[in-house]
């Protein structure tokens, strides 16, 4: 009896999946459908180092740059882009937050993981609107976790609980 040996290259066996980088919106795409119609003013803030812990000690998570990236929408309310880690990559969002700091909208501008992107899916990020900082989200009580999308889903509870924060630390009281 003679045996085959099949030679298949290591790398095929141990290279992590592609990346599928995938642009939904546009910045200006995201801030027109969350605030329609409405003109935005860029009024960037640069975080103390008080603030990040505050924002730490009430969400469990350190903001990720020191910049929070938010525009004054005119008839009230805010628009903040964020980001958050998937599994390996960057989740590129933005929340719509009313004037009283409550969710508005949130909507995926870009993902970058080859698996997970149900995130995206209106149905899931619909649970985050209405929420307020009082809210403290945790996935698998406030918000459902999604088979397949686990670390992507906590990472976008985690992510929307600190922007809450931020905005009860460094706009309502800042």
């Amino acid at each position: 009896m003679r045996s085959v040996v099949y030679a298949i290259p290591l790398a095929l066996l141990v290279s992590p999946p592609a990346v599928h980088a995938t642009i939904y919106l546009s910045l200006e795409e995201a801030q027109q459908k969350m605030f329609p119609g409405q003109t935005l003013t860029k009024d960037f803030r640069d975080l103390t180092d008080e603030q990040i812990k505050a924002i730490k000690k009430d969400s469990g998570q350190k903001p990720l740059s020191k910049t929070l990236n938010l525009w004054r929408a005119e008839k009230g309310g805010w628009f903040i882009l964020d980001k958050v880690i998937g599994k390996h990559e960057f989740i590129t969002y933005a929340a719509a937050l009313d004037e009283k700091g409550a969710v508005k909208d949130v909507e995926i501008l870009e993902y970058n993981e080859a698996y997970g992107g149900q995130v995206r899916e209106a149905r899931w990020l619909a649970q985050f609107i209405g929420k307020t900082d009082d809210a403290h989200l945790k996935l698998g009580k406030d918000v459902k976790n999604i088979s397949g999308a686990t670390l992507s889903s906590k990472h976008m509870t985690d992510g929307i609980r600190r922007l809450l924060a931020t905005y009860t630390v460094v706009i309502a009281h800042g």
